[in-house]
């Protein structure tokens, strides 16, 4: 069944600047560098501001989408002074106390990377030593019922909520080591700042790049949200943890069937000189404009369904396990 043809609204199309997102994003580039700041970053620092803008105020005529996207949203404490003497403890041992306060204070997930200079927009610069990803899972019925309107936003308001809650808690668990002496600074979405938030997570362990060119995660498949925490406090890293989801992409064609304005490739491609799984910005966004985030893909997603995603996980390891066999 072929799809529909989506026109998109001029409202979005026409604020587009001369220069396509892709050639932004670094589509076809063959040497690796840092990526640009685009959207999500503050207008004045990409030529998508003004669509950015439009983006945001049409999502937010809605007053429940409006609510949680507001200053008054329950978004979580404000950074504490550094506390002056640093609390001596072995990495391993603060690397096991961080995750265990942060899946105390509303986490689903939590892993540990070095710092690299990939994970940050070209401009920024963080002199922290350690990143603490977090994720948090979102609700897959309110999620399933992308894409979201005017009269029924609850998509656009699961993700806003658990933006709000991933904020929460990434803040919480910065001024807890604020607290223990050392640096940190937290970094709630869904605004971009310094940080390329995925790469990070996937060097965290906490999922693996799908199709659809958000993670899934090995529990809760593409339902999740991330923010994280710089810090300088002694740290263990975690591993990439390759649990075959990545084998499971190369043959479904859910996400990209479901895609309205086909902006998702069964293809992977080649992105500031990494060949991988790419969504094509100048097809997705008008569309995620008028769907007020979106999110169809991640609801599709075979792995986001409850409880699927660890027996998938399991699945696919013994399938790679029987290959390897001679």
């Amino acid at each position: 069944m072929s799809r529909k043809p989506f026109v998109p609204d001029p409202r979005f199309t026409k604020l587009f600047p001369d220069v396509s997102g892709n050639t932004v994003n670094g589509l076809g580039e063959t040497e690796v560098r840092r990526p640009s700041p685009f959207f999500w970053h503050p207008p004045s620092k990409h030529k998508f501001g003004a669509l950015q803008k439009e983006v945001i105020d049409y999502q937010r005529v809605s007053p429940a989408i409006r609510e949680h996207f507001s200053h008054e949203a329950p978004r979580g404490p404000k950074p504490i002074e550094r506390a002056p003497v640093e609390v001596q403890r072995p990495a391993e041992e603060w690397s096991s106390q961080i995750k265990a306060f942060a899946l105390a204070h509303e986490g689903d997930l939590v892993g540990i990377t070095p710092m690299s200079e990939a994970y940050l927009y070209e401009g920024y610069e963080l002199p922290h030593r350690w990143l603490i990803m977090i994720g948090v899972s979102m609700d897959h019925d309110e999620l399933s019922q992308a894409p979201s309107t005017y009269e029924n936003p609850a998509a656009a308001v699961e993700v806003a909520r658990q933006y709000n809650r991933a904020s929460r808690v990434c803040r919480e668990l910065c001024n807890y080591i604020l607290a223990q002496g050392f640096e940190a600074t937290p970094w709630p979405g869904p605004f971009a700042s310094a940080l390329n938030m995925i790469p990070a997570a996937i060097a965290a362990g906490l999922g693996q790049l799908g199709k659809h060119g958000s993670m899934i995660n090995r529990t809760w498949g593409s339902s999740f949200r991330l923010s994280a925490v710089s810090t300088d406090l002694p740290l263990v890293a975690d591993g990439r943890d390759d649990f075959g989801s990545e084998d499971f992409c190369t043959r479904c064609q859910i996400c990209t069937k479901a895609c309205p304005p086909g902006a998702l490739s069964d293809d992977k491609r080649m992105v500031r000189g990494v060949e991988k799984w790419y969504v094509d910005f100048d097809k997705c966004i008008p569309y995620f404009g008028e769907a007020m985030g979106c999110a169809i893909c991640l609801a599709v997603c075979p792995w986001s369904k409850p409880g699927t995603a660890p027996r998938l996980a399991g699945k696919m390891l013994k399938r790679r396990e029987r290959k390897s066999q001679p």
